[in-house]
């Protein structure tokens, strides 16, 4: 009897386990994280200057790109406005030259991506 009970409470251990880790990979590493933070982080800031929307607070960023550090908790605003050379090699060092081009052209950078860079700011 002790080794039925040992057996089955070590397997359901493993099931959280492995549920636990799954879950941490989709929260962090895939698109479905992103979704999720957005709805579950407000905006901290919601000054709106215009009919349209808030103000542009970065000229280098896209709407959709502030919109997404407003969520994850990172003000537009407090980032540089100006894009230097050593900054743009620290991102190539970190991202890959592929991913920056991306995010240059208009594409989200995930939370993950961000912390990465973060010491390049």
């Amino acid at each position: 009897m002790k080794k039925i009970l040992t057996y089955i409470f070590v397997t359901l251990g493993m099931v959280l386990l492995l549920l636990i880790l799954a879950g941490g990979y989709l929260y962090f590493f895939t698109p479905i994280g992103d979704i999720i933070q957005s709805v579950a982080i407000a905006p901290t800031d919601t000054t709106e200057t215009s009919e349209v929307g808030t103000a542009d607070r970065n000229p280098l960023l896209n709407e959709a790109q502030e919109s997404a550090l407003e969520r994850i908790g990172v003000d537009p605003g407090k980032l540089p406005t100006a894009l230097t050379s050593e900054m743009e090699t620290c991102f190539i060092e970190k991202l890959g030259s592929e991913r920056v081009n991306e995010i240059k052209a208009g594409d989200m950078p995930s939370p993950v991506e961000f912390f990465k860079v973060q010491s390049c700011l």
